[in-house]
């Protein structure tokens, strides 16, 4: 191969290997959300820069000038992508990380709660799971009870949590926390109900042939066939646990976390800053679902798979 068509081969090899991949299509509907993004900024803000204008005496403008100006509005009803960029990098670097100002320092009030309340969630859920799989009349009383347990609004239930538990004298970390378990537990629960009972009937006679004692079958068998159900699920609660410590946050008005950012943006009505709390929130859920990713990946190896 010439020294030329190498250099042309390179990138093409590069794009094939993407689009048998996940970056290609992450990447291609990252750009048409940009684009909607910028559509959507330039619609919903085009009323309040045509009546600036009008205030402002106004009467000619070209179609550029018009667009950069729904896209650099103080408070716009919609910010533009780079305005959350500019936002997000100066409250992270333009202030001391040590600083209660610096969104990161928000983000980890908001992940601590996430994380204990992730915790309990998995505890309770993989407790619930065994202790419904391996007792018969628990699945036919308890696990109506789970499932009607999503049915309560997370918005109503948070207050009532915060009320009773600051009654007495648990503030702070814990009931967001709590809320965070509510939500969390239920797709580990289901879950693991699903993977604890997936072994084929000939598996569980197998055990029985030697004597294994529910203990052994639930260790060597149930478990290990439960992990392929138990991270999906996990991922599912990871996110779910965040949005139940950013919903604990609100009834409150937190001096700290993203839940506080999103509501002194809101008293304020600095829409920048309550989508640059926004973005935060979704990139922390985006990198907890990927450090389990990464566990499960680990998990598999250690196992045998071929991950």
């Amino acid at each position: 191969m010439t020294t030329t068509s190498a250099i042309f081969a390179f990138p093409a090899d590069l794009i094939r290997r993407a689009a048998r991949g996940t970056a290609l299509p992450v990447a291609t509907i990252l750009l048409l959300a940009l684009i909607l993004w910028y559509a959507g900024t330039v619609f919903l803000n085009a009323a309040v820069v045509t009546d600036q204008y009008q205030r402002d005496r106004k009467t000619s403008w070209t179609t550029e000038e018009f667009i950069a100006d729904t896209m650099s509005m103080e408070r716009p009803v919609l910010p533009a992508p780079h305005q959350v960029a500019a936002e997000l990098e100066k409250s992270i670097f333009g202030v001391r990380l040590t600083s209660k100002r610096n969104l990161l320092y928000h983000a980890w009030v908001t992940f601590s709660a996430a994380f204990l309340g992730f915790v309990f969630g998995n505890l309770l859920g993989i407790a619930l799971a065994i202790a419904i799989v391996h007792l018969k009349s628990l699945e036919r009383a308890l696990l109506p009870w789970v499932i009607a347990s999503q049915t309560v609004p997370t918005l109503a239930i948070a207050p009532m949590i915060i009320v009773v538990l600051g009654s007495i004298g648990f503030v702070g970390l814990l009931p967001k926390a709590l809320i965070s378990t509510y939500l969390c537990f239920f797709p580990v629960t289901i879950g693991m109900v699903k993977g604890l009972s997936s072994p084929e009937p000939i598996q569980l006679d197998l055990l029985r042939t030697y004597s294994a004692s529910e203990v052994q079958t639930l260790r060597y068998l149930r478990l290990p066939a439960s992990l392929s159900f138990l991270f999906p699920s996990m991922k599912v609660a990871v996110a779910l646990a965040i949005v139940g410590a950013i919903v604990g946050e609100l009834p409150t008005g937190a001096q700290a976390g993203l839940g506080a950012r999103l509501l002194a943006g809101s008293y304020y009505g600095q829409t920048v800053q309550i989508w640059s709390a926004l973005v935060a929130a979704s990139v922390l859920s985006g990198a907890s679902v990927g450090l389990i990713d990464l566990g499960e990946r680990w998990l598999d190896r250690r196992l045998g798979g071929q991950r």
